[in-house]
């Protein structure tokens, strides 16, 4: 569909706009949320051994619960990354995690059921960081919705860790304005080298792609309302933030 005259332009952009002042409160809440901690863990597999490890995270799923933990948040690895399983190990803060009574009963659990040592021989790699995240509640919904991700790592330039994560603020309007789902924002607290991360939770892959089904006058619109100069300015604009970017396209584990 081809917009030709003054008054649909004019018309785009004003509704793209209502939407982005109605969006800057949730950004702003959404910002302030960022206080859930979780352990990320970034796992490659002993070549072979993939589903074997999965079915041991399976039950290990079921020995937190017992423990009183809340389990995992995970996704597989489809292209991108070398990692073949990301999951999200709910936290909530450093006291609560480690208290006494918690950390005895999770060993005393997992002792129990047997599979430690199994997991470690199933494992090549692993890489772990602790960030900051989204209430818990709000990331289970979209994971139990959802069942396809978009993971996007990212190493800031020095002293610039700040704006990135304007930036990726600025893109969640962006995609907020024309009606995409937005990014879930990550950010490190210690670990691995990477300072923010974002995933993006879709139904499928098709949803994932459309996106590409946006005008390209929503886009110039929306892209402005967000703080851009232009849609095609937001890949230049995050690279000047950013030592490091990885991308992963991963699904839901079944």
């Amino acid at each position: 569909m081809k917009f030709n005259s003054v008054f649909s332009m004019k018309t785009i952009r004003r509704v793209v706009a209502i939407f982005a002042m109605l969006l800057a409160p949730l950004v702003a809440s959404a910002q302030q949320q960022q206080h859930y901690l979780y352990r990320t863990e970034l796992i490659q597999a002993t070549p072979g051994k993939l589903v074997e490890l999965i079915d041991l995270y399976k039950q290990e799923s079921a020995v937190d619960q017992k423990a009183g933990d809340e389990p995992a948040l995970w996704m597989r690895h489809s292209q991108g990354d070398r990692w073949d399983l990301l999951r999200l190990v709910p936290m909530q803060n450093y006291s609560a995690y480690y208290a006494p009574a918690r950390v005895e009963s999770r060993e005393r659990t997992l002792r129990a059921a047997g599979i430690a040592a199994k997991m470690h021989d199933d494992i090549a790699w692993e890489e772990d960081i602790f960030v900051y995240g989204p209430p818990l509640d709000a990331l289970r919904k979209a994971f139990s919705d959802g069942a396809f991700f978009h993971v996007e790592m990212f190493e800031s330039l020095p002293d610039k860790r700040a704006e990135l994560y304007h930036e990726r603020e600025m893109e969640n309007a962006y995609s907020a304005a024309l009606g995409q789902p937005t990014n879930f924002i990550f950010v490190r607290d210690q670990g691995a080298a990477f300072d923010i991360f974002t995933i993006g939770v879709f139904h499928n892959l098709k949803h994932y792609a459309e996106s590409s089904d946006v005008t390209p006058e929503a886009q110039a619109a929306a892209a402005k309302a967000a703080g851009f100069e232009s849609a095609a300015d937001i890949g230049p604009y995050l690279r000047k933030f950013i030592r490091l970017h990885h991308d992963t396209l991963a699904v839901a584990v079944k």
